[in-house]
């Protein structure tokens, strides 16, 4: 009981200490000065803050300064620059000693020292592990993997995401959450779209994501990933979301290029959106308005406050106090539409650009267009008609053309879309249309449709009489439409049409290079801003894969040295197959279980029971010769495959070529690269290729096989060229050295049959390295069906 006492009469003195402790703490934060952080005078530029502030950071961020206190020091000198860089906040601290803040780095007040203890409410709520007490973000704006998945990426085609990455025991978090909370705030009335990932709750989306430490901030864009790597500053993060948008997204317009900007509609297909205003730099509303349209609207932006615009603003009448949106479409002297406001939401400018995402008459380029622009029908009283103009681009049309897109300027009718196709791009749906296959092409055509399905069925009727742009062209379209309002069933022609090309394929090879240009960048940006200990499973990946590599060349080639020092293999053949006596040249030390090589005969007969009904797991090994060479490559056969013969899973054929030849051939052309074995034939005198010697390991449960190529270790007939275990299996090389009988054996002298012998049964040397790999599952598969 009297311990007790003590330890309770203790407990206030620790308390007062502690109190204490932190007062003295709260009174040295109160006399941290920003000027002195930042090392600069009162009276420095914005400039001379700014440069300063970018070597300082360099200096102590903590993934390149592991000093003990570099991470807080970091914190004061960004703190420090965000005030210092506000001219409203700098005049805030310089008249009174405070900011807005609360509690700026981390402690107490500026310039204010207290009688009494003081503590921000944050010091009893701790965010630990507490999921009711997080932001506003954590909660409104939570990210789960297949929300991410399904709904992000599709999204970041459309509009750039700014994620934060974070969790309940993350301190450096607290920091950055004013900042992010006024971010988010302005960049999401802006299209911006935001997402919190809080990993000790979804730790999978993190490692999709590459996020491996807390906090940390990143933006998606195409499907795309970038982590932002800088001071966590409300500029800095503006600033980031806008490097993500791709380049090009508007054009600067001046008085010098006005005309081929609005010209420009005819080889684009888009309409031409001009965004005047009084700010020399686009804004970013504009841009990512621009990046979300970018498949529609070409976007061009004019600086009123500069002298090369000056006749732009005077031949649209143009006020100069408030931002102004025209919209241009085949007229390029006249607006199609316009919009003046003072503050231009998100909210009216996506009305407005929706309202005109097309021409008056567009070209159908894709598949995409056609079905935007011609939706299928879905209920009876909204029915969409498409008045399809098919026609070229040749000069001789233009007459027509340009009264096809009168008459369409005219048009009243929500229900009829207006468009037109060039013949020689769209060749397969103008032939169903026309019913023609005659290679002249025909007069211009109209015709009516109406889309029934997405597969591409239609119903349509054509306009009689073709369309050469006259009065009583017009005249008849006209009657027609107006028969169309009153008896939908004109449209007595139903068809299937194909899907139309995309004309602007051929711009793939520029994305393609974007893509690579931007990967590239991504990697180097990686390696510049990744710590090492993040580099180093890269790094580790890399050095192994190296050390492996050059290990197996030195090996290989210390193998092969080896073996050319080996003895040359003897005339004289040991028994054959047919009389079960085991070879000596033996590979392997698997006791065999049997005194015998079993070598079936591979027949239409047996065909099904030795290959297609094999079990799971079961192989059978097959030799391939003639009745020429069958005593001799049997021999050599049983020889090099008997230390194996103790596996119960391998089975142990011969292929009779003189038999089964069109069968050979026919399952090297189904396996896939197989053919590669043959590069250095003739393709036309492909079919008098020599397969005797070669084996075929086949499985006829997975469909697959490997392949043994000849090769000739020997020294009769000349010198050679030794390949590595599996012929061509192992590396992909060749024998040029004629150890390949390729040809037909020719009359010779009975030296000569000797020495051809010989050469057959040195076909089979390295056979039995080849069934050791076989065995270890480390030869190359050739599927086939």
């Amino acid at each position: 009981m009297a311990r007790r006492t003590r330890m309770f009469l203790t407990f206030p003195g620790i308390v007062v200490v502690c109190l204490h402790l932190l007062g003295g703490s709260m009174e040295t934060a109160n006399e941290v000065d920003p000027y002195k952080i930042l090392g600069v005078t009162k009276s420095a530029s914005q400039a001379e803050i700014k440069k300063v502030y970018k070597r300082l950071v360099r200096e102590w961020h903590p993934d390149k300064n592991k000093n003990e206190g570099a991470e807080d020091m970091f914190i004061k000198i960004t703190k420090s620059y965000e005030i210092l860089s506000n001219e409203e906040k700098r005049t805030n601290y310089d008249r009174y000693g405070q900011t807005d803040d609360t509690q700026p780095y981390g402690h107490g007040h500026y310039g204010h020292r207290h009688d009494h203890f003081y503590f921000d409410e944050s010091f009893f709520h701790f965010p630990f592990n507490n999921k009711g007490n997080r932001e506003f973000a954590d909660s409104k704006y939570a990210l789960h993997f297949n929300q991410y998945v399904n709904d992000v990426v599709p999204d970041s085609y459309k509009r750039p995401y700014l994620i934060k990455i974070t969790s309940d025991w993350c301190f450096s978090c607290i920091h950055i959450e004013p900042v992010w909370k006024e971010v988010v705030l302005e960049l999401e009335a802006l299209g911006v779209g935001i997402g919190v990932v809080d990993v000790g709750y979804e730790r999978r989306l993190a490692n999709h994501l590459g996020a491996h430490r807390t906090p940390s901030i990143l933006g998606v864009i195409n499907g795309k990933v970038t982590f932002f790597h800088y001071a966590v500053v409300k500029e800095h993060l503006r600033q980031f979301v806008e490097d993500l948008l791709p380049q090009r997204l508007v054009e600067k317009v001046t008085d010098r290029n006005d005309f081929q900007f609005l010209n420009s509609w005819h080889e684009q297909n888009k309409p031409h959106v001009l965004l005047f205003d009084q700010v020399p730099v686009v804004p970013l509303l504009y841009k990512l308005t621009a990046f979300a349209y970018k498949d529609y609207v070409q976007f061009g932006y004019v600086d009123q406050g500069l002298s090369e615009t000056a006749n732009l603003l005077k031949q649209f009448n143009i006020n100069t106090y408030a931002p102004t949106m025209l919209v241009f479409k085949e007229s390029t002297d006249k607006p199609a539409d316009i919009i003046q406001a003072k503050g231009m939401k998100k909210q009216i400018i996506d009305e407005f650009i929706t309202n005109n995402k097309f021409l008056l008459v567009p070209r159908l380029v894709n598949q995409k267009l056609f079905d935007e622009l011609c939706p299928v029908k879905q209920f009876h009283r909204r029915r969409k008609y498409c008045v399809l103009l098919i026609t070229g681009d040749e000069e001789s049309y233009t007459i027509g053309n340009q009264a096809f897109l009168t008459f369409a300027s005219t048009n009243t009718l929500e229900v009829v879309r207006f468009a037109y196709v060039y013949q020689r791009l769209q060749q397969s749906l103008c032939d169903i249309l026309l019913k023609t296959k005659d290679s002249t092409p025909p007069p211009p055509q109209v015709f009516i449709l109406e889309r029934r399905n997405p597969a591409g069925k239609v119903l349509y009727k054509e306009v009689a009489g073709g369309w050469n742009g006259t009065d009583e062209d017009k005249q008849r379209l006209l009657d027609e439409l107006e028969r169309l309002q009153k008896d939908p069933s004109i449209l007595n022609y139903d068809a299937m049409l194909p899907e139309l090309n995309n004309e602007f394929a051929s711009m793939f090879l520029i994305r393609w290079i974007y893509t690579a240009y931007d990967y590239i960048s991504e990697i180097l940006d990686d390696i510049l801003h990744n710590n090492w200990r993040e580099m180093m499973p890269l790094l580790s990946l890399i050095f192994s894969a190296l050390f492996i590599l050059f290990g197996t060349v030195v090996v290989q080639a210390f193998s092969d040295s080896s073996e050319d020092g080996k003895s040359k293999p003897k005339a004289k053949e040991g028994t054959k197959a047919e009389n079960g006596s085991p070879g000596s040249s033996s590979t392997s030390s698997r006791p065999p279980k049997k005194n015998f090589v079993e070598v079936t005969e591979l027949t239409d007969i047996t065909y099904t029971s030795n290959l297609v009904k094999l079990r799971p797991g079961h192989m059978n090994v097959v030799l391939v010769l003639t009745d020429a060479t069958k005593n001799v490559l049997l021999s050599k056969f049983a020889k090099e495959v008997y230390s194996f013969t103790g596996s119960l899973t391998l089975h142990f054929s011969f292929l009779n070529m003189d038999k089964h030849s069109a069968w050979m051939e026919t399952l090297l052309e189904f396996a896939q690269d197989a053919m590669q074995i043959d590069t250095e034939e003739d393709d036309c005198a492909r079919h008098k290729i020599d397969y005797t010697g070669y084996v075929l390991a086949l499985n006829g449960h997975k469909k697959y096989l490997c392949l043994f190529k000849p090769v000739y270790t020997g020294e009769e007939g000349g010198s050679s060229e030794e390949e590595g275990p599996g012929g061509a299996t192992g590396g992909g090389k060749r024998s040029r050295s004629g150890s390949r009988d390729d040809h037909p054996p020719r009359r010779s002298t009975p030296r000569s049959r000797s020495t051809a012998t010989l050469q057959i049964h040195h076909k089979l040397d390295r056979l039995g390295l080849w069934m050791e790999r076989l065995m270890e599952g480390t030869l190359p598969r050739y599927y086939i069906p």
